[in-house]
């Protein structure tokens, strides 16, 4: 579960390396973030030399989270960190490549891209 002033790992190459989260999007009552939600996010540290800067506000999805979800079939996924994927305002990912393993929810969620470049789909 993501809340506000959550901090988060990336998963990609896109330039940052921690992110706090400041919005959860969605319904306006909407206070906690799961896989496969956007979020609204402020980079907290990131790579010298590359096109996202610190401080930085940007969009991103929720890929993995330390708080474990059910899927229908009973089966649990639970994850070692909190883990997100910088994506731009079409939903597309702004790195070329996804680190570590992401849930097939994404797929239903047609976030198809970041599915793809992932190395492990849950």
């Amino acid at each position: 579960m993501i809340q506000s002033q959550t901090y988060l790992n990336i998963a990609d190459n896109s330039g940052a390396r921690k992110i706090m989260c400041i919005r959860v999007l969605g319904a306006s009552n909407l206070k906690c973030a799961h896989i496969g939600d956007v979020i609204i996010a402020i980079i907290k540290e990131a790579v010298p030399n590359m096109p996202l800067e610190k401080s930085e506000v940007v969009r991103a999805i929720v890929i993995r989270t330390c708080k474990e979800f059910e899927r229908d079939n009973g089966m649990m996924i639970r994850s070692d960190d909190n883990a997100a994927v910088v994506i731009d305002q079409e939903g597309n990912p702004k790195g070329t490549r996804v680190f570590g393993p992401v849930a097939q929810e994404l797929r239903q969620l047609n976030f198809t891209k970041i599915v793809s470049l992932a190395p492990e789909v849950l």
